[in-house]
């Protein structure tokens, strides 16, 4: 199974890349901290467990379902260790980070590890191309005018309206990354999917045995639901304003080097301690493209050599808050949508966002 751009590749001499890296690892930014991530780990299945105690004791009550909450901010706690034990931030070895990913992926969220690691592999490869990478391939919303021409039917009103309901699709995210899971199972080697479809299973008994025994079948299913909308929500709101809006590869363009590939399509959301937490330090994501190997605790750090690195090669360093990041990249989706509303027999008019 491949890692998700775990090893950065070294940069040739006269890389405009070469000297930030260099820098970056003399100031021991990425050197693993085994330490900080076990303290994590310990701390985020403690708040699971505690959780799930909590579900057990408030017992067949509608109040249960308030438990969502925390039960879909520890979930998204749980997948940033899973991305991160993909990108080989954790253990020094493919197979300890691979075990970590199962257990936090499959076995905890009922999410397949393989899956997401072949699909963020790609992004991180290929960010915003839209041939490559498919974060910006064609799904339920669409990221070019190019793709939004080619739309018919349902997916043609999808696509006028898709900033107004960005946010609405969200509450979705959760179960669409259960399926695609499961969808995926069948492209994985033998002993993979043995693997995964063994602790995907024990993942969906357990789920399903915590809530049938904790509350009647009916608050079972709204709970389930509310966790799952919550978790997808709160994902949404973490990746959307990372790459939305940005710089789009030209596919029959010239080629970007690594620094100008990962720096130009990437947005930084600045903020204090809440924004970094809320985000799992993924708000640093310029440094976490330029470095995917870097410890997320890292990401923070190395941002001010990345920010004076760039202003030397005159490259723009995007960063913004987070409600203007939210701001821009629906600007994106309303600005891909608007040949379609105003084109002939739509009603008209670009309309407001």
């Amino acid at each position: 199974m491949p890692q998700a751009s775990a090893v950065l590749a070294e940069p040739t001499a006269g890389s405009d890349f070469a000297p930030l890296l260099r820098q970056v690892r003399s100031a021991g930014l990425l050197d693993r901290r085994r330490g900080r991530y076990a303290l994590t780990i310990a701390g985020n299945l403690c708040a699971l467990a505690a959780t799930a105690t909590a579900v057990v004791l408030a017992g067949n009550s509608w109040w249960t379902l308030l438990l969502a909450v925390p039960a879909a901010v520890f979930s998204a706690r749980t997948a940033f260790v899973g991305h991160d034990s993909g990108h080989a931030q954790i253990a020094a070895t493919r197979r300890a980070n691979r075990l970590l990913g199962l257990i936090h992926a499959d076995l905890l969220l009922g999410m397949s590890y393989a899956w997401w690691n072949d699909k963020h592999n790609r992004h991180h490869a290929n960010p915003n191309h839209v041939d490559k990478d498919p974060d910006v391939g064609v799904g339920a919303l669409v990221w070019t005018q190019r793709q939004a021409a080619l739309r018919e039917g349902f997916a043609r009103w999808l696509t006028r309206h898709q900033a107004q309901l960005f946010f609405p699709l969200l509450l979705l995210e959760g179960i669409n990354l259960k399926v695609s899971s499961l969808r995926d199972l069948k492209r994985q080697e033998a002993g993979g999917r043995l693997t995964e479809a063994a602790l995907l299973t024990l993942h969906f008994a357990g789920y399903a045995t915590l809530l049938l025994t904790s509350m009647s079948p009916g608050k079972a299913v709204v709970f389930a639901l509310l966790h799952h909308a919550l978790f997808g929500l709160h994902l949404g709101m973490v990746f959307a304003p990372n790459h939305k809006g940005m710089e789009m590869p030209d596919p029959d363009g010239e080629r970007w080097g690594h620094l100008h590939r990962q720096v130009l399509t990437s947005r930084n959301v600045r903020g204090g301690p809440v924004t970094d937490w809320f985000m799992g330090g993924l708000n640093y994501q310029i440094e976490h493209h330029l470095f995917p190997s870097m410890p997320r605790p890292h990401l923070r750090l190395a941002r001010p050599l990345v920010r004076a690195h760039c202003a030397t090669a005159g490259l723009t360093y995007a960063e913004t808050g987070l409600i203007d990041s939210y701001a821009q990249a629906l600007r994106h989706m309303h600005e891909v949508g608007a040949p379609l509303r105003d084109a002939p027999g739509t009603g008209g008019g670009r309309g407001a966002l």
